[in-house]
């Protein structure tokens, strides 16, 4: 006779939150006080379950994406300062001016996202070995693109 599941359906939503936080499926286990095979066979088994953990993971995984590629492609935006203003020489006033800031292209994020998308064309030693000077027309492509 099989031991009763401790699965519920309220787990779903709970994994699937755990998920969007970037749990893995071994700190779910953990978190449901199951061992990783209890955890696989609810996946297998429940649908609801199965598919909160992929809808999680993938709206995680996205945000993720898209903050490297922000990243790795340098991003803009205002924000607002408050600044003294001297109006005579007793009086100040603060004054909220716009300030736009900038977050410069990260090469080290650029390699990362280059070498997981077309890894053939842009692991450390391509496959089909091109010299110096197709690596240096590359970067020159890239560098065009860069503000200042």
């Amino acid at each position: 006779m099989a031991r009763p599941t401790k699965y519920k359906a309220e787990y779903a939503e709970q994994a699937r939150k755990l998920c969007l936080l970037g749990a893995t499926n071994e700190e779910l286990a953990s978190f449901f006080e199951v061992g990783i095979t209890t955890l696989e066979r609810w996946i297998k088994a429940h649908k609801e379950f199965r598919g909160a953990l992929k809808d999680g993971k993938r709206i995680a995984d996205a945000e993720v994406a898209d903050k490297l590629h922000q990243r790795a492609t340098g991003y803009r935006w205002t924000e607002q300062q408050a600044i003294k203003v001297k109006k005579d020489q007793y009086q100040e006033e603060v004054e909220i001016v716009e300030v736009e800031k900038e977050v410069p292209p990260d090469p080290t994020s650029m390699i990362f996202w280059l070498k997981n998308r077309d890894p053939e064309r842009w692991r450390d030693k391509p496959a089909n070995e091109s010299g110096p000077e197709d690596m240096a027309a590359a970067l020159a492509q890239i560098a065009e693109k860069l503000p200042g």
